[in-house]
């Protein structure tokens, strides 16, 4: 056995299955085994490895390992002369494990290897190739001068920024991403640290391979794609108290007392200054909106204030209005913005004038319950409503217009998209895109091949994609894995990373496109934004919904009782789904789409039971259940109960 390659998964379904499609292609001329350990995954995974993986060796555990655990598992069993751990949110090329074999295998001194690693827009991972963590080069990245300085050979050195990314080199620490190694070295040097729950892990084995006597590579004759690159957990609070303290267990394991103390030090500093930077991002970001609407809302009333006082009624107002009801005209006027979700990462302007609407109207009925005395003209009411709409929505463009912050207008403009592939192949893509319910302006179709300019569907082909795009003003570009390689798709995204356009990838036979649009997005995809029903609050929602309408539904079945067939059936299920045996509203019969929706209890009502007609082709019900899970929300099942209140005993 040539070679082993090792994959740990929890919860990254979608990213799992384009991850396998591509091992397998990678290890046709090989002779090589491939493992998967799951952690306890909820997502599907397992059902879906059974179901189009049969030749992968599965190990399904019941608890959630962590990284080292889980790999050292499959690594007791394997029988590969070399080790490949691989990341599931990876895309190899076809022939990547032909290269990295064939140079290790020139190179009997090499341990372990890494290689060039891209994200989802083709932009270089620095993490591709590292350097030990010393003391020195811990205090260059934790206070900023590595990014100030990247190409520098001293303060750089945590990334080796002064090697030349597309060339090979001697490095010293591997990415645990894609980490290749000698599975003769391991068995010396020992596996990996199960001290190291998540990160650091991959620094710990790289270092004891170089201690052991061999030496750590950084390959760039093949690229990967990495979704989830290590920069993306930068600003989460968890991550930084979890890395720097897997940094200390680092230090305290391989560095003398004085330099694991100083060390140690160093990261204790580094986890309170990045803590507090990240805390501080935290709150920049959520309240930067909210108070400079209060600022724009607060300033305009109260120059309309002046001005309807000394030009039209000639009268000043009491102070109250200047110290209580002002302030309580905008409070409300937010509060209201932010229920609507005029506040979200991604916005939309609609949903900011609903909320101004409904505050309006709020405070208009507080105004009834003022004491007469007090009360002020409605006209200023009627002014912070139209000029907090105008204001809010005017601010938002200019923020984005200037790309400040990283929230985003969601206007429900279609996006014009283009599709490299063969006709069939884009034929499928388009009907994913429309289950999607995503939204077009225009479809571009592109050919994967020089044949395709003899055929008037295709606009141009691949080597002409950069003038495609700026032509056709492409906001997306989806490749079609089918009719293009690995290499092909992960050499074109390199090449056009400068571009403003995002791309995508559509796995062949699987009802999903993934994608990543920078270093700072996990991933998206399509069909996975029906995950909305897997959403923490949406669970909790949807619980919540059940229990109290339950309880009302009790309260009343005296009433129900007359309406159904059923009340002894009825009864139960109002219990049944109180104890959240059951849910109120779940899934239409599904078909061809069940494992990709997010898992519900048994329902005793549906989506269809809004419709009149049950006699519904299986693609209509699927869209419907996509739809539900898309879009959901208790209001939805309230309309559903209400119209199924005869059917609740079935």
């Amino acid at each position: 056995m040539k070679l082993s390659v090792i994959i740990v998964n929890y919860n990254v379904q979608h990213f799992l299955e384009q991850c396998l499609q591509n091992v397998f292609k990678a290890t046709q001329n090989i002779e090589a085994e491939v493992w998967v350990v799951d952690n306890n995954s909820v997502d599907g995974s397992i059902a879906m490895i059974k179901e189009k993986f049969t030749n992968v060796k599965l190990v399904a555990s019941k608890d959630n390992l962590g990284f080292s655990k889980g790999n050292n598992l499959a690594i007791k069993q394997s029988k590969g002369e070399y080790t490949l751990l691989l990341n599931p949110d990876t895309l190899v090329e076809e022939d990547t494990f032909e290269k990295v074999i064939r140079f290790m295998d020139s190179n009997p001194i090499a341990g372990g290897l890494g290689v060039k690693m891209v994200d989802g827009k083709g932009n270089f991972l620095p993490e591709s190739k590292r350097s030990l963590p010393t003391p020195s080069v811990a205090f260059y990245k934790i206070f900023g001068l590595s990014s100030l300085f990247p190409k520098s050979k001293r303060f750089g050195k945590y990334h080796c920024g002064n090697l030349d990314k597309n060339k090979n080199h001697e490095i010293e620490i591997l990415s645990g991403a894609f980490m290749l190694m000698r599975k003769e070295a391991l068995d010396k040097v020992g596996l990996l640290d199960e001290d190291f729950f998540m990160y650091g892990e991959d620094i710990d084995l790289s270092y004891r391979l170089i201690k052991g006597g061999y030496k750590n590579y950084y390959f760039s004759d093949t690229r990967i794609i990495h979704y989830k690159g290590e920069s993306t957990k930068k600003s989460s609070v968890n991550y930084v108290f979890v890395f720097y303290n897997a940094m200390i267990i680092f230090a305290k394991k391989h560095f003398s007392s004085k330099n694991a103390s100083t060390f140690s030090f160093l990261i204790k500093i580094a986890i309170y200054f990045r803590a507090s930077i990240a805390i501080l991002n935290r709150v920049r970001k959520k309240l930067t909106l909210p108070i400079l609407d209060a600022l724009l809302l607060l300033g305009g009333i109260l120059a309309f204030k002046n001005i309807w006082e000394s030009k039209i009624k000639g009268f000043s107002y009491p102070n109250e209005l200047l110290f209580y009801f002002i302030p309580a005209i905008t409070g409300i006027t937010l509060l209201s913005v932010a229920l609507f979700g005029g506040y979200k990462k991604k916005l939309k302007l609609n949903k900011i004038l609903k909320g101004v609407g409904i505050g309006a109207i709020s405070i208009l009925i507080g105004y009834g319950f003022i004491d007469e005395k007090y009360r002020f003209s409605r006209a200023i009411i009627a002014f912070s409503a139209i000029w907090s709409s105008a204001a809010f929505i005017a601010s938002r463009m200019l923020l984005q217009f200037f790309k400040y912050g990283d929230f985003e207008i969601d206007s429900n403009s279609r996006k014009n998209v283009g599709i490299v592939g063969n006709r069939k192949e884009i034929e499928r893509v388009k009907e994913i895109l429309q289950k999607s319910n995503f939204l077009l302006q225009n479809f571009v179709h592109i050919g994967s091949d020089e044949d395709s300019l003899q055929s008037k569907l295709f606009v141009g082909n691949l080597n002409q994609l950069n003038e495609i795009i700026q032509i056709h003003k492409l906001d997306e570009v989806i490749f079609c894995a089918k009719d293009l390689s690995s290499n092909k798709i992960i050499e074109t995204m390199e090449s056009l990373s400068s571009n403003e356009a995002e791309f995508k990838i559509a796995p062949p036979e699987s009802l999903f496109i993934l994608g990543s649009s920078s270093i700072d997005s996990p991933g998206e995809l399509y069909l996975i934004d029906i995950n909305s029903l897997s959403k923490s609050e949406n669970i909790r929602n949807k619980r919540i919904f059940d229990v109290v309408s339950s309880l009302i539904l009790l309260v009343t079945s005296p009433i129900l009782a007359l309406l159904v067939q059923e009340p002894s059936k009825m009864f139960g299920n109002i219990i049944n789904v109180f104890k959240g045996k059951f849910t109120w509203v779940g899934y239409s019969k599904s078909f061809g789409l069940k494992n990709e929706l997010p898992v519900l209890k048994s329902s005793i009502l549906s989506p269809l039971d809004r419709f009149n007609d049950t006699d519904l082709e299986e693609e209509t019900i699927e869209r419907i259940n996509i739809r539900y899970a898309k879009d959901y929300n208790p209001l939805n099942d309230l309309t559903i109960l209400i119209k199924g209140l005869k059917r609740i005993d079935q």
